[in-house]
């Protein structure tokens, strides 16, 4: 399955709402069946979050489909020597 950029919502600092929106808007767009929200770290339990407060409040018929979780090697930041290591979620919601 291939796929487009804009079914891929990347989930960081902003609020949960924002998020939110942006699945609301996508959705009601017409076309998009599903949605990936991508996080890690931190920004995990507000991917989380989002996904709940969109299923619960306002998309009754959303389902999650697919949860997958990961590790990504991220870079060493500046004045550290050795990478890190940091989690990551993927949460697929359909309609």
């Amino acid at each position: 399955m291939a796929e487009k950029p804009q079914d891929v919502i990347f989930v960081g600092n902003k609020p949960p709402m924002s998020y939110v929106l942006a699945i609301i808007t996508a959705f009601s767009s017409g076309n998009q069946k599903e949605i990936t929200l991508k996080a890690r770290g931190q920004a995990i339990t507000t991917a989380v979050d989002v996904a709940e407060i969109a299923r619960s409040r306002f998309i009754k018929d959303l389902k999650v489909t697919k949860i997958e979780i990961g590790t990504a090697e991220m870079p060493p930041r500046e004045g550290e020597t050795k990478s890190r290591m940091v989690s990551t979620i993927e949460i697929t919601i359909s309609k």
